[in-house]
């Protein structure tokens, strides 16, 4: 079942649109619409249809929207606009998006992988074994290469390559470093054993 209010709001559109549009006498159209009493009536939406008539079917179509409470809730509701008075940037909903998303690996491979290349002693310090920091640090010098070839085109690539035993001792070092401050507490006295 169509909401009768708009439905009725759709016949005045119409209505709107019939008397805006003469016909072959060059008056405007004043009679009883032609369909039958249950069809809904459509608005035109080609571009012969006026812009008032149009005008009138938006703002109707918006009103009956506020009395339903569509529009209550809405995130953001109430809080000022992000990023107002920032220079207008023709990819805001790129970077938005980016941002809310917390996407990674987006972009050429110079960008991301000078990104990558900040954080990789962070990437392997969550690594726990050996093999898997070797692993990662060869992925990385084969992704390096893949990208310096400009295979996909894009910004040179001017991050250099690792050392992997280099990354491994490194690795161990921090390992080490980390070690002390992780030494479990030395377990309670029994209360049978204090004095």
């Amino acid at each position: 079942m169509e909401d009768p209010r708009l439905r009725a709001a759709r016949y005045r559109v119409e209505r709107l649109q019939r008397e805006e549009s003469p016909d072959a006498t060059g008056e405007g159209v004043h009679a009883a619409p032609s369909e039958s009493a249950d069809a809904t009536p459509t608005p035109d939406p080609s571009p012969s249809a006026g812009a008032a008539a149009r005008a009138a079917y938006v703002e109707i179509a918006i009103q009956q929207a506020i009395r339903r409470g569509d529009f209550d809730d809405l995130p953001g509701a109430g809080k000022p606009l992000p990023d107002l008075g920032r220079a207008h940037d023709p990819d805001w909903w790129i970077r938005r998006k980016i941002e809310r998303e917390q996407l990674t690996g987006l972009g050429p491979p110079a960008l991301t992988l000078r990104v990558e290349d900040a954080e990789l002693p962070e990437r392997l310090d969550a690594l726990s074994r050996e093999e898997d920091v070797r692993e990662a640090v060869e992925d990385f010098n084969r992704r390096v290469k893949l990208a310096r070839m400009q295979l996909l085109g894009g910004p040179p690539v001017v991050t250099s390559l690792r050392d992997i035993e280099v990354e491994v001792a490194a690795w161990h070092a921090r390992r080490r470093a980390r070690m002390p401050a992780q030494v479990p507490p030395p377990p309670p006295r029994r209360w049978w054993r204090r004095r």
